[in-house]
């Protein structure tokens, strides 16, 4: 028996050994040696998931039978832009308040406690340019949770009480809103490249906040929260029957009327003058913005775009940005640049970073001769394969849930997305050449077009260091813009 176990051992230890050996055999010397199978995937086909009810009405559905759960997103489009100049801030009200403030039928704390009961989660918002109501319940609770949510979409209540406190909420917040440099470069920075009458740079007041009545978001909910086709978009996503999702909605939908669909976004009239602005804020580090108006989201260039600023400075470490003003010289924690494309009208490019008083001027000037040198010079081959294979090898991501593949169908189609856009993303990717690159930042990422603006203590900031001050930048001229009041936005003394 001792014999036995003996050569069971020596057996089974020389079988290791063997293994052992084989696998390290298969080990490369380096793990730059280490290569992979060519990424197989393919973006699903959104007709497969695309349903039309009676009404015209899209419906994208997906089954999930993982959890025992139903996840229903309903998208309007409108927004804050049809928001009224004296009552800015009404949309996003009203997108709120649907879910705050009950429904005819129910109290808003009735409401609540219906929805806890059920383990459902259901919400509403107003966004910039659309509207979204949602949700999440369990399989077994379905019937009883969407009857709930239809009820409070199709009829809310508005009611009063819930009303006062959401307006005293936004009103605390904006008296916060020059506690900090962000809010005050973003407020500012929208309103010279868009104009400050355009929802994109629009911002409430107290005033206009305390304005808001029931009646008023009554009439918005009319215009926004609405089942006409081609302005109500629905995607469902978990476990439940095609068929009978379907019949479902159509009977839900049955006795909502319909409104208009309502328009595209309107482009602004505002242009942007180049130029060296300030906004005085005594804080130790300043935060700037440099950039100018961008392209449209479906522009020939925006493949070539996209590509040059992910190795400017939308990368992360591997961007030349971030590795000059952070990695280098250590004067930034984040700098980066953000290339913002818009669908109906241009959006913006935009470099950010926050850095000493001292040394503001420093990191605007190493940020102008990077954005100089890839307008000069050809990026090199590593570079462009870097950014490449940063959209390529990420590129399944963008459909990895059910709910998120939905919502890219959905966006696609309130938006008018070209059709092929997906099934040719990574061959527009993969076909950006060096000179692509140099040709489009010749022709968008001019310096003498950019404006820079930078919120901090003035004095410290245009005095900078002994490597560079603020005087380099247009001929040393700059423009105070006034710091507004947080509840008025009126310039401040």
């Amino acid at each position: 028996m001792r014999q036995l176990k003996t050569v069971c051992i020596i057996a089974l230890t020389g079988s290791s050994v063997l293994l052992g050996r084989s696998v390290v055999a298969d080990i490369p010397p380096h793990p730059d040696k280490i290569t992979f199978q060519p990424l197989k995937f393919e973006p699903p086909d959104p007709q497969q998931y695309r349903h039309t009810l009676s009404n015209g009405v899209v419906v994208y559905m997906a089954q999930s039978k993982e959890f025992p759960l139903i996840n229903m997103v309903f998208t309007f489009r409108g927004g804050d832009y049809l928001d009224q100049p004296d009552q800015i801030g009404l949309a996003s009200a009203t997108g709120a308040m649907i879910r705050r403030g009950g429904s005819a039928s129910k109290s808003a704390q009735d409401l609540d406690e219906e929805f806890d009961f059920l383990a459902a989660q259901a919400s509403t918002s107003a966004g910039s340019t659309q509207s979204s109501a949602s949700l999440n319940t369990l399989k077994s609770n379905f019937e009883q949770s969407f009857t709930l949510f239809m009820d409070m979409l199709q009829n809310p209540r508005f009611q009063e009480d819930r009303l006062e406190v959401y307006k005293s909420e936004v009103i605390e917040n904006l008296k916060q809103r020059n506690d900090d440099a962000d809010p005050i470069l973003s407020r500012e920075w929208g309103a010279m490249l868009y104009g400050r009458d355009h929802f994109e740079a629009a911002e409430p007041t107290q005033a206009s906040i305390e304005s808001i009545t029931v009646e008023n978001l009554k009439s918005m909910h009319r215009r926004i929260f609405h089942p006409a086709a081609g302005h109500l978009y629905i995607a469902i996503n978990g476990d439940f029957e095609p068929q009978s999702m379907l019949s479902r909605l159509e009977q839900a939908l049955a006795s909502w009327a319909p409104g208009e669909v309502a328009p595209q976004p309107p482009a602004p009239v505002a242009t942007l003058t180049p130029g060296l602005y300030y906004v005085e804020k005594d804080i130790p580090q300043g935060k700037v913005a440099i950039g100018l108006r961008g392209i449209k989201r479906d522009d020939p260039d925006y493949f070539a775009l996209l590509i040059a600023n992910n190795i400017l400075g939308g990368g992360g470490f591997t961007s030349r940005i971030t590795n000059r003003v952070r990695s280098d010289e250590g004067l930034a924690y984040h700098a980066s640049s953000a290339m913002i494309p818009r669908v109906w009208y241009p959006g913006e490019f935009r470099s950010e970073f926050q850095s000493k008083n001292a040394t503001v001027a420093l990191a605007t000037k190493i940020i102008l001769e990077e954005i100089a040198r890839i307008r000069q010079e050809p990026v090199s081959e590593e570079e462009l394969k870097i950014a490449q294979n940063s959209y390529i090898e990420t590129f399944p991501r963008t459909f990895e849930s059910k709910a998120g593949m939905l919502a890219v169908f959905v966006t696609d189609e309130i938006t008018s997305r070209p059709k092929d856009y997906w099934k040719t993303y990574r061959d527009k990717i993969r076909a950006v050449t060096a000179a692509d690159v140099q040709r489009v930042t010749q022709k968008y990422l001019v310096p003498e077009k950019m404006a820079i603006l930078v919120v901090g203590k003035w004095e410290d900031i245009t005095a900078g260091d002994d490597r560079a001050n603020m005087s380099v930048f247009f001929g040393g001229k700059n423009t105070q813009l006034p710091l507004r009041d947080p509840l008025t936005l009126e310039p401040m003394n």
